[in-house]
């Protein structure tokens, strides 16, 4: 049993792209698709699929890679809030990832959205993880 999925589902990603696989399989929960949807549309991830056919489902991610240097799109997955240790922040207390090359995952009461979205629309949360 894993405590926490949101720390296994990075960890599944970080496995993975370091063997240099094309594709890895979560289980999946309604906050890792949401994950799944935010690093698809900031171009972290080639392209996901949510597949029903067990009782919890699954996600299938085709990981992105460098065409030239095989290097992968992801550089660094980190979590930040973990069930020991929970972090929660203002919308002007959000952290800039890399220098603001990098986004972080936050759980706000409006959904689960990056750091710059939370901030646009001026709510606070969890901050899930970091992703560079």
């Amino acid at each position: 049993m894993v405590t926490d999925p949101i720390a296994d589902y990075l960890t599944r990603i970080r496995n993975a792209q370091m063997a240099n696989h094309r594709i890895v399989e979560v289980p999946a929960s309604n906050i890792k698709k949401r994950i799944t949807e935010i690093l698809y549309d900031k171009g972290y991830i080639l392209k996901y699929k949510f597949v029903d056919d067990s009782k919890q489902g699954i996600i299938k991610i085709a990981l992105k890679y460098d065409p030239q240097t095989r290097q992968p799109a992801i550089s660094s997955l980190e979590r930040v809030s973990r069930p020991g240790l929970r972090t929660y922040n203002k919308p002007s207390e959000f952290k800039r990832v890399q220098n603001g090359l990098g986004i972080s995952i936050i759980s706000t009461s409006k959904g689960v959205m990056t750091d710059k979205e939370a901030k646009a629309q001026n709510v606070g949360g969890e901050v899930l993880c970091n992703i560079f």
